[in-house]
């Protein structure tokens, strides 16, 4: 089994890179999707996100307003930081699980946005950076996303920078260009990990 760690700021097109990966046989672990399903109606950790934060950041439905809770945390260190104290343990566990199950010659891909941020790159055999400019980055989020400019600047201030993600990288995609340039690449990033 290889373990790799992908990961790349808001916007760099780390989810295309995962769905490519995913398209040529490796297992992904995708961090974001477990941080939602750990939050769902009835499990734990919603309960603790409530008692945290109050019933606010619930919609209607009962559901986490993760428009809401993100408004909350990107501006406020100290809450991002007990946000993270409640959900980071339990999509740890999960990701444990998923990756137990994968078979013994699999590439088990983890898709972290927070990788650099929490020193987890010496988990990994190897660390693949996504990487885009801020102004790649921010037109994107802007134009596919529909997201404010001052609310993805300020996600992205809550990030790691693009150098201290580049600093812990083994391999490196660039994704300022198209999507025909970014498959080569990725194409180029299996075979590596294959013979890994």
């Amino acid at each position: 089994m290889v373990k790799v760690g992908l990961t790349g700021g808001i916007g760099a097109g780390k989810s295309e890179v995962s769905r490519l990966l995913a398209s040529y046989g490796a297992v992904i672990v995708d961090a974001d999707k477990i941080a939602r399903e750990v939050v769902e109606p009835g499990t734990p950790g919603l309960a603790a996100v409530v008692e945290e934060f109050g019933a606010e950041v619930l919609a209607a439905d009962g559901t986490l307003d993760r428009p809401k809770l993100g408004a909350l945390v990107f501006s406020d260190q100290e809450k991002l930081k007990a946000l993270n104290a409640i959900v980071h343990p339990l999509v740890g566990a999960r990701s444990a699980e998923l990756e137990a199950s994968a078979g013994p010659d699999a590439v088990v891909v983890h898709d972290v946005p927070l990788l650099t941020e929490n020193g987890l790159a010496p988990l990994y055999d190897l660390v693949v950076v996504v990487d885009a400019t801020p102004q790649t980055q921010l037109e994107r989020l802007v134009r596919l996303r529909g997201m404010a400019e001052d609310e993805v600047r300020r996600r992205m201030a809550a990030q790691a920078t693009r150098e201290e993600r580049l600093a812990i990288a083994d391999l490196v995609i660039d994704n300022d260009g198209p999507l025909e340039a970014l498959e080569a690449q990725v194409r180029e990033v299996w075979e590596h990990l294959r013979g890994a």
